[in-house]
């Protein structure tokens, strides 16, 4: 195969490559390819089709600032209307020439000698001057290893891999995990079931949804009066802003919301037992609360059932609690999210040998969530600490994506060819991270999530408001880095 050379590559078109390529162009760079290995742009968006799919954040938000869509049917976009939103954007903008799809990365390296990255594909090897990863962090299937799961005779599968080619109407269903896509997709497959039994290891706290589908009327005002958008994405915005209050601030700001949780609770589940079983026993915003008006009233269907006891095994034809209750199923489906650590991650290699993914393996570790030590000439978006537990993932993109466009035109502007993080640049922030998140819920609600680390350190959430992390991104601060001509 050929060897190509581009001035930029970039991995991931999801939200982050795509919005990525866009600012890219506006910059006067143009010499780019964006690599994913899905045969569609989309990222997390074209991967996740089970039923009930959607954003969990309202769409004016969850949405480019820069691309603004007055035609959301509904508050919350679905899965396929935010899929077509996104190839819109990369049409309108022009980013569909540099999309290489199909294309998987197989292994990306710093070359300390050339000065360059070297970038082996499944569709041939690039060379670059800069490598920007935009893979997402939900992009690989976490399932939990139970004893006899390869017995099991029916079906099974992740719901990042539905099986739409499977009809569950009239079987005994078995429902593991209760996340953010479980409790997307047990109220559409509860009513066609014959029984769905819910394994619930713990109870996420669900707040009110209030989704409702959008009026002609409202679409026709965005579309002719572009400041009412803005409004209602500054709304928004204030509104899931909100919820740092709770995060880290204080935690006595949590008692509105989960007075407002135990109101939707008494409110949707009719039976008190049921009901003390999906009650949370741990402070709300210490995992991730949800949005949702319909997975309450599911589990209150006649042929639902919640199971709280850990599963022993798996047979055949059945499940076995750890109080040894049998319960006959004919497919299993793995609610249980995504590993910490994309593959992606394990075949990005820095200028001293390492991984991505072992230094994050050795503790959460980046700068801004956009530049780490000892990868020259690297930049990356939704790293560790450039998440935020009370904002639009896609805000948070935006920010880091202005970040990396301005240390690029920075560096065309000034002549310079290499730049790395400086690695005491990267600890006195890692310190500043962890002195802010000792107090926080994420560290302190009496839960364990993807938010914290096996040792209970932050996992990579931004313990301060988001609005302060733009203010941080806004320029790129170049003494913060290593730069030569």
């Amino acid at each position: 195969m050929t060897t190509t050379h581009h001035h930029l590559v970039v991995l991931g078109a999801g939200f982050g490559g795509i919005g990525l390529a866009v600012k890219l162009r506006e910059a006067g760079f143009t010499d780019f390819v964006v690599l994913d290995r899905a045969a569609e742009l989309g990222g997390t968006w074209q991967a996740n089709t089970y039923p009930g799919c959607a954003c969990d954040v309202p769409s004016q938000l969850y949405s480019y600032s820069f691309a603004p869509n007055p035609d959301w049917s509904r508050t919350y976009g679905r899965q396929t209307e935010i899929l077509d939103y996104l190839r819109d954007v990369a049409r309108r903008f022009g980013v569909v020439p540099h999309l290489r799809l199909d294309t998987e990365l197989i292994d990306a390296r710093w070359d300390e000698t050339r000065g360059r990255w070297h970038v082996q594909t499944s569709r041939g090897t690039y060379t670059a001057d800069y490598f920007l990863c935009a893979a997402g962090i939900f992009a690989e299937a976490k399932y939990p290893e139970l004893p006899g799961l390869d017995t099991f005779a029916g079906t099974r599968f992740h719901s990042l891999h539905w099986d739409h080619d499977h009809d569950l109407t009239g079987e005994r269903v078995a429902v593991i995990g209760t996340g953010a896509s479980a409790v997307q997709f047990v109220p559409e497959i509860a009513p066609k079931v014959r029984s769905l039994t819910v394994f619930q290891r713990s109870a996420p706290w669900i707040v009110p949804r209030m989704d409702r589908p959008t009026l002609g009327l409202e679409r026709l005002l965005l579309r002719r009066v572009p400041l009412a958008g803005k409004a209602i994405r500054g709304t928004w915005y204030t509104l899931i802003e909100g919820f740092g209050l709770v995060g880290f601030v204080d935690n006595r700001f949590r008692h509105p919301y989960e007075l407002l949780g135990r109101m939707q609770l008494r409110r949707q589940i009719r039976d008190p037992e049921l009901r003390a079983k999906v009650t949370p026993d741990y402070m709300i915003g210490c995992k991730r609360a949800i949005f949702s008006d319909a997975y309450l009233p599911a589990l209150d269907r006649d042929n639902v059932d919640v199971v709280t006891d850990g599963i022993a095994e798996v047979r055949p034809h059945s499940i076995v609690t750890r109080g040894g209750a049998e319960i006959e199923v004919d497919t299993i489906v793995f609610g249980t999210g995504f590993t910490s650590f994309p593959t992606a991650f394990e075949r990005i290699t820095g200028r001293d040998g390492k991984t991505v993914s072992a230094l994050y393996h050795e503790r959460p570790q980046a700068y801004l969530g956009a530049a780490i030590a000892g990868f020259p000439n690297f930049f990356t978006t939704l790293g560790p600490f450039g998440a935020a537990g009370n904002q639009s993932a896609v805000y948070m993109i935006e920010s880091q994506i202005a970040y990396i466009v301005d240390a690029l035109t920075t560096l065309r502007d000034r002549g310079e060819h290499r730049v790395e993080l400086r690695p005491e640049v990267q600890e006195e922030f890692l310190a500043e991270m962890a002195r802010r998140s000792a107090d926080t819920v994420w560290l302190t609600g009496g839960c364990t999530s993807y938010y914290t680390t096996a040792e209970g350190g932050n996992a990579g959430l931004y313990p301060n408001w988001s609005f302060e992390y733009r203010r941080r991104t806004a320029r790129f601060d170049i003494d913060a880095y290593e730069v030569t001509a």
